[in-house]
C-alpha cells in the first residue's frame, strides 16, 4: 500500500502546541514519512488537545505529553523537534536540540535577539544539524516565481522593495482592557515555565498565548512577526541570503500606556550595499500587504502567489533554460524531511533564517532608539555603542544560551 514502515519514519516531539505550534503539529502528521511521537506544553490544555489529535491521527494512545521540553530533548528515540513557542524560547530550545542531536524546525522569527540568532546558527552548524525555519513563503511557487523574475531582470534593475505588513494590534481571545488585567494564573498552566528567559512579570491572561508578539519582552510586533516572514522574501528577490543591509533610519510609535508595548506603526528603511532600499511600512491597507518590488523597468507585488505587476509580458513569460533559478521547495515541512535524510541545506535553513530575523531585530533597535543606525553585517555590529548594548538581552537564571 506504499505505507512507510515504522522504522523508517522520521519521530518528531512537537514543543510549544498551541496556535502555529499547534499547526506545524498537525503539518507533520500529515507526512507518511513522519511519526509524531511526543508533544510538549506548558498549559495543559494545549498538551491534551494535542495529544488527542496525535492519538486520534494513530489509532492509539502512544503520543507521550509533556510539560517540559527538556523531557523531549533527552529521548534518544526522537529524530526532531519542531518548536512553536513564543520568540523568546526559541534559542534556547534550539540550542539544547542541537547539543542533543536533534534536528530542528523552528518558528519564525528564528529569535528574539542578533546575538540569539547567531549563536543558533553556530549550534546548529556545529553539532551537523539540520534546520528549518517557518518562513513557509519559501515553499510556495508565487514567491518563488517573483523572486526568480525580478533576479533575471524582468522589471529592470531592482531599486526599491516595499514591505507592506498590518498597523496596530490584532489581540485575541477577549477583550483587551479584561485581558491587561492582572489575574491569578490558571489550574494546569505553568506561567514560570512559560516565561522562562524572559523577566518575570505579574500574569495576565493577554501576556501569554497568541498576545504575546505585542509585547516587547518577548517579540516586536508586527516588525517581527509578519517582517520575519516578508523580509526573508525581500532578501530572496535581492539575493541578500547570507549577508544584510548596511544602514536603517526610520520611526516607529509605541504605547505609552498598557501591557502592550510594541510598535504599533512604522515606517522603516533599510539601505543595501548594492543600493537597493527596503522599506517597512504598516498600513491598514490589506492590499499592500506583501513585497512590491520596483525595478527601472517595472514593478511586482507578490503576496504568497498571486503576481501583480507591469510589464505583464515580462512577467507571464516563462522563464528560459539559460535563466536564473531558485531552490525549489513545495511543502515546507515535506522539505525540511527530505533534508532530514540527505543532510543537505533546507529551503530557510538557519542561517537564512538568522539573517532575515536580523532585519526585524535592528529596525526594531532603530525605532527604539530613535535615530539612523549604520550596520555591518560581515562583523554583525553598529556604529553605535547603545545599538551593540540591544544585540542581547539578559536572561533570567536558570537559562542561558550555552
Amino acid at each position: 500500500d506504499g505505507a512507510v514502515a515504522p522504522s523508517n519514519r522520521i519521530t518528531i516531539g512537537c514543543i510549544g502546541v498551541g496556535g502555529q505550534g499547534g499547526s506545524n503539529m498537525r503539518a507533520f502528521l500529515a507526512q507518511r514519512g513522519a511519526q509524531v511521537v511526543a508533544v510538549c506544553d506548558v498549559d495543559c490544555k494545549h498538551r491534551d488537545s494535542a495529544k488527542a489529535v496525535v492519538d486520534a491521527q494513530y489509532g492509539d494512545d502512544g503520543c507521550i505529553s509533556y510539560n517540559d521540553f527538556r523531557e523531549i530533548i533527552t529521548r534518544e528515540d526522537i529524530d526532531a523537534v519542531s518548536i512553536g513557542t513564543p520568540d523568546h524560547w526559541h534559542a534556547v530550545i534550539t540550542i539544547a536540540a542541537a547539543k542533543s542531536g536533534k534536528d530542528i524546525y523552528c518558528e519564525k522569527p528564528l529569535s528574539l535577539t542578533i546575538a540569539e540568532g547567531r549563536a543558533m546558527v553556530d549550534a546548529v552548524h556545529a553539532y551537523g544539524r539540520v534546520l528549518q525555519t517557518g518562513t513557509w513563503r519559501r515553499s510556495r511557487s508565487g514567491c518563488r516565481r517573483a523572486c526568480e523574475l525580478v533576479r533575471n531582470g524582468r522589471i529592470g534593475e531592482l531599486k526599491k522593495i516595499v514591505i507592506g505588513v498590518p498597523r496596530g494590534f490584532a489581540v485575541r481571545n477577549g477583550e483587551q482592557s479584561e485581558l491587561e488585567k492582572p489575574q491569578p494564573i490558571p489550574e494546569g498552566f505553568d506561567y514560570d515555565m512559560w516565561l522562562g528567559p524572559a523577566p518575570w512579570a505579574e500574569y495576565a491572561p493577554g501576556r501569554c498565548h497568541f498576545n504575546f508578539r505585542w509585547i516587547m519582552d518577548y517579540g516586536e510586533g508586527y516588525i517581527s512577526d509578519w517582517g520575519a516572514h516578508y523580509y526573508d522574501i525581500g532578501q530572496w528577490a535581492n539575493g541578500t541570503d547570507h549577508t544584510g543591509p548596511i544602514s536603517v533610519e526610520g520611526r516607529a510609535e509605541f504605547p505609552r500606556t498598557g501591557l502592550y508595548d510594541g510598535p504599533i506603526d512604522h515606517e522603516l528603511t533599510f539601505t543595501y550595499a548594492n543600493g537597493v532600499k527596503l522599506i517597512s511600512v504598516a498600513t491598514p491597507d490589506s492590499t499592500k500587504y506583501g513585497m512590491r518590488y520596483e525595478g527601472t523597468e517595472g514593478w511586482l507585488h507578490v503576496e504568497s502567489d498571486t503576481i501583480a505587476g507591469e510589464p505583464k509580458a515580462a512577467l507571464t513569460a516563462p522563464l528560459g533554460p539559460n535563466d536564473f533559478t531558485l531552490y525549489k521547495s513545495d511543502n515546507h515541512h515535506a522539505n525540511f524531511l527530505e533534508c532530514m535524510k540527505t543532510r543537505g541545506e533546507t529551503a530557510a535553513n538557519v542561517e537564512i533564517g538568522h539573517r532575515s530575523a536580523t532585519i526585524c531585530h535592528i529596525g526594531s533597535i532603530c525605532a527604539q532608539l530613535g535615530r539612523p543606525l549604520k550596520w555591518d553585517p560581515r562583523a554583525e555590529t553598529f556604529d553605535d555603542e547603545g545599538a551593540n548594548r540591544m544585540m542581547s538581552r539578559p536572561m533570567r537564571a536558570p537559562w542561558r544560551l550555552a
